[in-house]
């Protein structure tokens, strides 16, 4: 199922994790190997982002940051994004990110 979102331009690779971070599946120009490592990055990152957005909604007392409907972390040629328990590497010269973003908050929800 995750497989469709390579063939969106851009996407080098995807992976799924449980929640305790677990490897699921991953897909992709990567070694089996940096697919793993995907996976533990983003599920490390996941846990950050949802702390630093309760803190932001506990001390701005504005309602909405949670729960955390995604995160990017963008580089110089590449772009990390993730949505739920799904991850994908998107090189920036190729890839859209507001549609890919969109594709994966789609997969979540199925």
């Amino acid at each position: 199922m995750i497989k469709r979102l390579l063939a969106s331009d851009g996407v080098l690779a995807v992976c799924s994790f449980r929640d305790d971070g677990a490897h699921l599946e991953g897909y992709g120009f990567m070694p089996d190997e940096m697919l793993r490592a995907l996976t533990g990055f983003a599920h490390e990152y996941k846990r950050i982002v949802q702390g630093n957005q309760d803190q932001l909604s506990m001390f701005t007392q504005m309602r909405g940051w949670t729960p955390p409907a995604g995160w990017i972390v963008r580089g110089k040629l590449l772009t990390v994004c993730s949505v739920a328990n799904m991850v994908c590497v998107v090189e920036n010269a190729e890839g859209h990110l507001n549609s890919i973003m969109r594709e994966l908050q789609e997969l979540a929800r199925s």
